[in-house]
């Protein structure tokens, strides 16, 4: 069967980025700027995007486009005779469901709280409105699983669709669509009164924060360090796919700065929304889900038209997830289409079973197994913070 590819270069940039700009740009990376210095802190993430994340990338894709198969075939055509490169294969397989296997229960998250936005009353809720919201939500496993069941249901029909018809046509609009959005929410950021003062804490390059200590320091410099590898996605084989669409036309080294860029846009573009809105109403600025599930709604509550503004918000997260799964989802049925040879469709109708499955437990460990831990490595949400946030 000859090997798909896509129809323009725009839809290789924009599903590549779509795979990198995930909800860790949004509830990680402009918490961390502004914890370790603002502009000081991007430009220490800047060097090692540059000297790490973007050669890495080039690396991802240079073997996919060598070898024209996904991380499931790739080893095998590229390496020496009697080496054993290839097993890596199977630690990149196990990386991308175990990072399905939470990224489609907080998908759902995102999905179930437009409909919320859009009929809450919101101009009657507090900080603890907003929280026992999130709370019961999370309290309830009927909902949080039809959700999860829901983000993986999209994502799969999408692969279903095929690469051109599908994964490329969906994630442009998608794109687009959360461009579109986040020019929308930043000029209203922005536009806040009192929202100086964030933009102050955010851009504001502080040096003190990174050299008030040895400690400080390195934490920055690692703070740093793993956005820049974590940022793109690399490492866990997705990037290898989208190279082995792309025709050998185009310089590598060139399509990884702007997959990496438009990435970056995203990041610094987030903060724009989160620290003028939540300076201009006088809130601590947060991370993680509290940030987004939290503290943002109960900054849209004290917005003109805050309903809207949050529903539009949560729509933007939503397709930042979705743009992920479909990313990740597209390098799983390539696995299985390269190693055992299986259409396109009998790789999603046994990833439709399979996904699903596997994310139950973090589903689940927010309620029914809520008590449950693994030795020595402690319960299904701390696990969670760990892989979404990264």
């Amino acid at each position: 069967m000859p090997r798909e590819h896509f129809k323009s270069r725009l839809g290789f940039i924009l599903i590549s980025a779509g795979c990198a700009i995930g909800l860790g740009n949004v509830w990680r990376f402009p918490y961390v700027v502004g914890e370790y210095g603002g502009a000081a802190f991007v430009l220490l993430y800047l060097v090692f995007l540059a000297i790490l994340g973007i050669p890495i990338l080039v690396m991802e894709l240079a073997v996919g486009r060598a070898s024209q198969r996904s991380v499931a075939q790739a080893f095998d055509r590229l390496e020496p005779p009697k080496t054993k490169w290839h097993y890596f294969k199977w630690v990149a397989l196990a990386g991308q469901y175990l990072l399905m296997m939470f990224y489609t229960t907080v998908a759902g998250w995102m999905l179930s709280y437009i409909p919320k936005m859009a009929t809450a009353n919101l101009a009657t809720m507090d900080a603890a409105g907003t929280n026992t919201l999130f709370s019961t939500m999370l309290a309830n496993p009927v909902e949080l699983v039809f959700w999860m069941f829901l983000a993986c249901a999209i994502a799969l029909f999408v692969c279903h669709l095929g690469l051109q018809k599908g994964v490329e046509r969906v994630t442009k609009v998608l794109m687009v669509c959360l461009l579109a959005l986040i020019a929308v929410l930043v000029i209203r950021s922005v536009t806040l009164e009192g929202a100086g003062a964030g933009i102050a804490f955010y851009l504001n390059p502080d040096f003190s924060k990174i050299f008030a200590s040895p400690g400080a320091f390195s934490d920055a410099v690692f703070a740093a360090l793993g956005q820049a590898f974590f940022t793109l996605s690399i490492g866990l084989g997705s990037m290898e796919i989208f190279g082995s669409y792309i025709n050998k036309k185009h310089a590598l080294p060139g399509e990884a700065v702007r997959i990496a860029g438009l990435d970056t846009f995203v990041a610094l573009a987030t903060g724009f929304i989160i620290f003028p809105a939540c300076f201009a109403f006088g809130v601590a600025p947060d991370s993680g889900p509290g940030l987004v599930f939290v503290t943002l709604p109960a900054v849209f509550s004290q917005m003109w038209m805050g309903g809207l503004f949050a529903t539009l918000f949560f729509v933007f997260m939503s397709f930042a997830a979705i743009s992920t799964l479909i990313a990740v989802f597209e390098a799983i049925m390539s696995f299985w289409m390269d190693q055992w040879k299986f259409s396109r469709n009998k790789a999603v109708a046994i990833n439709a079973i399979l996904i699903p499955l596997l994310s139950l437990p973090c589903a689940l460990g927010f309620n029914v197994w809520s008590g449950a831990e693994l030795p020595g490595i402690g319960n299904i949400q701390a696990i969670e913070d760990f892989v979404v946030s990264n």
